[in-house]
């Protein structure tokens, strides 16, 4: 790829340089969202058009939003994406958009990428590799691609692909690469802790190995447990990043290319050939503005997570028609990254703060709260639940007469917090956002109907040791987490002078045994984590699998690691 010219140069092929000018469209859609989608891609063209760009593409099923899961079933959601499309089409005057909708063709279903030229739907390609494995189910709805997809353009050839069909190297990919000048692809890539850089490699690698340039979209936003960060990127043939859209954040993205289209005497067998009109109308320019400069900001491994865990909470609640959370505040660590979260998600003024000391509550973990709410400025309200124990003592004395206090006890003032949270949610309106972390979940080391009631679990594939580092960064400029949180031991504060590793191996032993056992299925043979014994490794596995029946019953969250519980993760409950 060379330096663009405004008449083109002559290249070593006897041909002339085609100058192209791209722009990927990194937006935030909406499951079912029809209307909002429609709106942003209309919105994007308007842009597109307004910067001279020749192509525009979008993410990945786009139209319908993504995942559409099980509403792909449903007639008249099909009957949306199709006449939605359709109402799209002029919006494109000037432009050629590569837009992704659901197809129906009889009775198949496909995930297609709409080639729209100048207002008419010319061509269609449709997704050859069909994901189904970990959040994926794309085998359960559609079918196979047969043909990969090329277009021409002002002359060049330009090469169709739809997300997982550039990830495997002998994909459709590789096919087009012999005989196109260009690989557009789209997507929607989520995200867990790494997979941008990943992902980066990955289209690095297919560009050099291609000897093609790639221009790849990705989607951005929350859906569910999903979390998409863009970072769409252009990359010439020899894996050199063009431009680069920013992570978690929705944006246009322009770039200018340059091609040198190859003679072909004859189309390969087995691809499906579209010609884009000889001109396109010419919009309204009287001069075609410069493109900005690429400002692209790479965040660190803990701005990522923290961007992505705040990006999924702000969209879980305005998706779902929520506009204030409440939160349990304990002083403890993890109550204060989900209230940072939230306040970075929702502003200060959404949030509210609950204090629910007990007996067992300590002076310090309560100044913590209060600490952390000043620095926050969120409202709080203090309950203190001694008189609501007592109750519960009285109610039960018959029944629990001749029996000592224990667990039952305890988790009784877990379920009496969570009561009070969701009296406030049921009152009010506001989400109550739960606090468990995944070192906690994995080990059932939470209460069903106690801190596990809530609406949305913000750290809940979290592992305990990232708890720290995210608050480490946090802390970075000013404290906004109290000292004294990063400090203390964890405790429950359930009982006198409880502590975590009172039940639970410490955490930096934990997490590596349950990274090994959780996210990479080893066996419990296989696992070896110095400063624990085979005996206690095989505890921390039993307790995994048998709390496989909390896991089910706790509330959605953002997935952060590459196996978080759910989706990632089908286990039965009943199990030998």
């Amino acid at each position: 790829m060379r330096k663009v010219t405004k008449k083109g140069t002559q290249t070593k092929q006897g041909g002339t340089d085609v100058s192209l000018r791209l722009a990927l469209a990194q937006i935030n859609g909406r499951v079912g969202g029809f209307k909002a989608n429609a709106e942003k891609i209309k919105s994007a063209c308007a842009q597109a058009r307004k910067m001279g760009a020749d192509i525009v593409l979008f993410p990945e099923l786009i139209i319908t939003g993504y995942p559409p899961e099980d509403l792909l079933f449903k007639k008249s959601f099909i009957k949306n994406c199709r006449e939605t499309l359709k109402k799209i089409a002029p919006y494109t005057r000037s432009l050629t958009a590569v837009i992704g909708f659901s197809e129906q063709k009889g009775k198949h279903l496909y995930n297609s990428a709409a080639l729209i030229c100048d207002g008419k739907h010319i061509g269609t390609c449709r997704k050859t590799l069909l994901p189904n494995y970990g959040v994926f189910d794309e085998m359960r709805y559609f079918t196979e691609g047969d043909e990969p997809v090329r277009f021409s353009l002002k002359g060049a050839q330009i090469g169709l692909t739809i997300c997982e069909d550039i990830w495997e190297e002998s994909g459709p990919g590789k096919t087009l690469s012999k005989e196109v000048d260009f690989i557009l692809n789209i997507s929607s890539s989520p995200f867990h802790k790494g997979k941008g850089k990943a992902r980066r490699q990955m289209i690095i690698k297919r560009a050099k190995s291609y000897k093609c340039p790639i221009a790849y979209v990705n989607l951005v936003g929350g859906q569910d447990e999903l979390v998409f960060d863009g970072q769409s990127l252009v990359v010439d043939a020899k894996g050199k990043i063009i431009t680069q859209g920013n992570s978690f954040e929705e944006e246009i993205i322009f770039a200018e290319v340059t091609l040198s289209p190859k003679k072909r005497k004859s189309v390969a067998k087995g691809i499906r050939s579209y010609r884009a009109p000889a001109s396109l109308s010419k919009a309204k320019i009287k001069k075609v503005p410069q493109l900005p400069a690429c400002v692209y900001r790479q965040k660190s491994e803990e701005e990522e997570v923290y961007s992505a865990l705040v990006l999924g909470t702000r969209d879980y609640m305005h998706k779902n028609g929520f506009s204030k959370v409440v939160i349990g505040l304990s002083g403890g660590i993890d109550s204060s990254l989900t209230a940072a979260i939230a306040v970075d998600a929702l502003w200060s003024h959404n949030v509210i703060g609950v204090l629910m000391p007990s007996p067992h509550s300590s002076k310090g973990s309560i100044d913590d709260a209060l600490a952390l709410a000043k620095n926050l400025d969120i409202k709080t309200f203090t309950f203190p639940i001694e008189s609501a124990m007592k109750s519960y003592d009285s109610i039960l004395k018959d029944a629990f007469k001749r029996t000592m206090p224990d667990l039952a006890e305890e988790n009784l003032q877990a379920r009496i917090r969570g009561n009070l949270l969701m009296a406030l949610s049921n009152k009010f309106g506001w989400m109550v956002l739960t606090t468990g972390n995944k070192s906690e979940i994995s080990m059932g080391y939470c209460t069903l109907y106690g801190d596990m009631a809530g609406g949305f679990a913000v750290i809940k594939d979290v592992p305990k040791v990232l708890v720290y580092e995210l608050c480490h960064w946090i802390n970075r400029e000013r404290e906004i987490i109290p000292e004294n949180v990063l400090t203390k031991e964890p405790s429950a504060e359930l009982r006198p002078n409880q502590k975590d590793t009172d039940s639970l191996p410490p955490y930096d032993l934990l997490d590596p045994v349950l990274l090994r056992y959780i996210e990479q299925d080893l066996s419990i043979e296989d696992i070896k984590v110095a400063g624990l014994s085979k005996t206690e490794i095989q505890r921390i596995a039993r307790l995994v699998d048998l709390n496989e029946y909390k896991r089910r019953q706790g509330p959605p969250g953002v997935k952060i690691t590459p196996k978080a519980f759910g989706k990632d993760r089908r286990l039965p409950i009943t199990r030998s």
